[in-house]
């Protein structure tokens, strides 16, 4: 007789405990998408950002390269503003080095590079590059380095 009356009594405690165990399943588990869109989203634009910055300082880097390049054409060939010509090409706040040997010449480019927003200064690296071209305003194998005759 038990369970004829539970079958057919809705209020029953142990019918009631059925019906509730499988509605309360459904609403624990409702927030979890919204909890880990909470989580992931931050941690994508992190991603995001990052991503970008660092394209940037590989263009960064592109424009040291491409800076001592012309500088050391130019120094080369023995024109005065050699450093002008790397500034010009170089990122903002770049140093530009120019050493001249008796057949050679080497140009050293460095620039700062700062991460953006509050944490920049602690995650700030230095691009540089260099580079090294013959001198033709000097004969190869000259005694004490004359110039070329004008």
């Amino acid at each position: 007789m038990r369970s004829d009356r539970r079958r057919r009594d809705p209020s029953h405690p142990g019918r009631r405990g059925r019906a509730a165990a499988a509605r309360s399943s459904r609403p624990r588990d409702a927030g979890t998408a919204t909890a880990e869109t909470a989580v992931a989203m931050p941690a994508m634009v992190l991603l995001m950002a990052t991503l970008i910055w660092g394209l940037i300082a590989a263009a960064g880097q592109i424009r040291c390269v491409d800076a001592a390049r012309i500088a050391a054409r130019a120094a080369a060939r023995g024109d005065s503003d050699a450093a002008a010509a790397a500034r010009a090409a170089a990122p903002p706040g770049a140093s530009v080095e120019i050493a001249r040997d008796d057949d050679t010449v080497r140009v050293t480019v460095e620039a700062p590079f700062p991460a953006p927003g509050r944490i920049g200064a602690a995650l700030s690296v230095r691009l540089g590059a260099s580079a090294v071209a013959a001198r033709e305003d000097v004969p190869s194998g000259a005694e004490g380095g004359t110039p070329w005759p004008s």
